[in-house]
């Protein structure tokens, strides 16, 4: 099956712009099977892994996103969860912001090519231009665990912004750990969705952190 195809069959039937987000979200995946020929984006190419992994799994909270006006994706890599929530909200302002260069530049021209008028490709480190900017939401998926997302991003939340992470199964522990440094900062954190992944593909839960 295409990823065309197999999204077809994965999305939720309730998602906002389905067809759009099966069409430019299966070109997205197209595009990276052709750039991880000559760079390391991603181990997971196969059709339905890839499919499950990356997008749906981007897609499957988009309600927690789509109050928000301005979304910072930190540690974007190939563009998730920010490329698929971007069509999914085309209301909502993507910012996504990764600051290793053959990453960035992947990106830049996938927004390009996908027609992506919502979404802008930042080149920095999160803490940098989140130290300049204002957003309503950030998220990160994958990228730091608890204890050390909270001191990167507490500056922004003291500014009434809002974070969720994409968490895996063990988030409790991750919890636990982070507690001291959550207490210090006065920062909390609230675990505000779980899902499973089709296929058997692992669960997934969402912790928000909030000032």
């Amino acid at each position: 099956m295409t990823f065309a195809e197999e999204l077809a069959e994965l999305l939720p039937a309730d998602l906002p712009h389905r067809d759009r987000c099966i069409t430019v979200c299966a070109r997205h995946l197209d595009l990276i099977v052709e750039a991880n020929k000559i760079m390391n984006l991603t181990r997971i190419l196969g059709e339905r892994e890839a499919a499950i992994k990356h997008v749906v799994d981007a897609v499957m909270p988009w309600r927690l996103f789509k109050n928000a006006k301005r979304v910072a994706d930190c540690g974007t890599g190939a563009g998730f969860p920010g490329i698929p929530l971007s069509v999914v909200l085309p209301e909502t302002q993507f910012f996504l912001l990764e600051s290793v260069g053959k990453k960035a530049r992947f990106v830049e021209s996938a927004v390009a090519t996908l027609a992506l008028a919502n979404a802008a490709v930042v080149p920095l480190r999160a803490e940098e231009w989140l130290s300049q900017q204002r957003v309503d939401l950030i998220t990160l998926r994958a990228v730091a665990p608890l204890e050390k997302a909270i001191p990167l991003l507490a500056h922004t939340l003291k500014g009434g912004t809002r974070v969720l992470l994409y968490k895996g199964p063990d988030v409790e522990n991750e919890i636990a750990q982070a507690g001291e440094e959550a207490r210090n900062r006065r920062i909390q954190m609230q675990v505000v969705e779980r899902y499973q992944l089709p296929e058997g593909l692992g669960s997934r839960t969402i912790v928000q952190l909030s000032a």
